[in-house]
Formats: structure tokens, C-alpha cells, sequence
């Protein structure tokens, strides 16, 4: 399988003050094309921070991380940009989806960003996610299980080869988070993204195909 990202010894840590505090080190993973991994530990343990520095919202203090083949020791800005707006789809906790637009355009942000159009891709996943009534709704007048869809809707529809996803379930009831979780989980198989989900949840977690679970800068395989 190819590899579609992977962490080569690396560290972070930040400054409170006059002390530095270890988060990540020396970390090796490897994540390959169609894996979905569950990324747990306790609170502080990195899991955020980790995904962070995958999207290249952080940088590393030490190490390597290589998206798709390519080293990202030596981009910049727009080397960063260009992978996040073609490669890259995110699921946040707290949906961050653009309130002036409706759920159609929302979902096509990604797609208008590369220059693309919609297309019968977006459909099905409209379809699926139960959203191709909501289109011209605006996202503010949605449930939260219906945004959390809508967020799904926009990470996908650029059929990106990662995801990342922190906590995507958090602001959901369980039999919502469930039902988010299960669409996610076929839709990705089907367009063949990788999924890294950060999440305390245990059914979540079960999703998965694999489990990272971090404590003390360190990071522990199963599945």
C-alpha cells in the first residue's frame, strides 16, 4: 500500500513560561492509502498537536514528516497551502463551516478553492449523508448532526487523500455520532481516503481499523 503520511522521529514541545514541556517525541508512524486509525491518550498527551503538525497548521522542533512521498522539511506557506487545498480534508469538532453560505456552497468551498466545479461525486455524497434537501438551506438554520454532515460533505468533496478529524462526534448525542461515524467510515472506503481521528470515544474508536494511542511524548500501535 502507499504510504500517505509518515512521521519520521518527531518532536515538539512548547514554552509555559520559563519551562518547555514535551509533547511528541521522537515519534515514528506510518499511515498508509485506505487506513483509518484511531489516535487516543489522555488529555495533553499530543493527539491535537500531532495532527496540527500533519496539516501544517505547526511545525516540528525535530524530525521529518513526508506527505504523498514528498518531505515537508523545506516548504513554505504556499507548498503548505497548496497540499491542504488539494490532498488534505478536516473535520473539526466544532464544524467551522462558513455561516454567510449555504450547505451547497459550503460543501463546494474546497472544489471553488482549485478551480474545479461540482460534479457527481458531490451528489452521491449529498445523497448519502441525507443533505440533498438542505442544499439551499443556510447552515446556521441546521441540527448539529446535520452540520456535522455538511462538514463531512466539504472535507470529502475533493476527494482528498487524508483526513484528519478531531473529535468529530464531540458535540453530537450518541446515536448522531454513530450514524456520522458509520457514513464517514463508507464513504472514505469508497474514495479510498486515509482517516486520522483524534477522539476519547471508545465506540469511535471502534470504527477504525487501527488505534495510536499516545501517553508521555509516546506513541503505542494495535489493530
Amino acid at each position: 500500500m502507499s504510504e500517505v503520511a509518515k512521521l519520521i522521529q518527531v518532536s515538539k514541545s512548547f514554552r509555559d513560561g520559563e519551562q518547555r514541556h514535551t509533547v511528541l517525541q521522537a515519534v515514528d508512524l506510518t499511515l498508509h492509502q485506505g487506513e483509518t486509525i484511531a489516535l487516543t491518550g489522555p488529555s495533553g498527551s499530543g493527539k491535537s498537536t500531532l495532527l496540527n503538525l500533519i496539516a501544517g497548521f505547526e511545525t516540528v522542533d525535530s524530525g521529518q514528516i513526508v506527505l504523498n512521498h514528498q518531505s515537508t522539511t523545506k516548504w513554505q506557506d504556499r507548498q503548505w497551502s497548496e497540499f491542504r487545498r488539494t490532498h488534505l480534508g478536516v473535520v473539526f469538532q466544532q464544524f467551522n463551516l462558513l455561516t454567510p453560505l449555504n450547505v451547497k456552497n459550503n460543501i463546494g468551498f474546497s472544489l471553488y478553492l482549485n478551480g474545479d466545479s461540482w460534479n457527481p461525486w458531490c451528489d452521491y455524497l449529498v445523497e448519502k449523508l441525507g443533505l440533498a434537501a438542505l442544499l439551499n438551506r443556510q447552515v446556521e438554520a441546521l441540527s448539529g448532526g446535520q452540520q456535522q454532515r455538511v462538514a463531512i460533505a466539504r472535507a470529502l468533496a475533493h476527494n482528498p487523500s487524508l483526513l484528519l478529524a478531531d473529535e468529530p462526534t464531540g458535540n453530537l448525542d450518541d446515536e448522531s455520532g454513530k450514524q456520522v461515524m458509520s457514513l464517514l467510515c463508507e464513504l472514505a472506503k469508497e474514495s479510498q481516503t486515509s482517516i486520522l481521528m483524534v477522539t476519547h470515544s471508545e465506540e469511535c474508536a471502534a470504527f477504525m481499523n487501527k488505534r495510536w494511542h499516545l501517553s508521555h511524548a509516546a506513541v503505542s500501535i494495535s489493530g
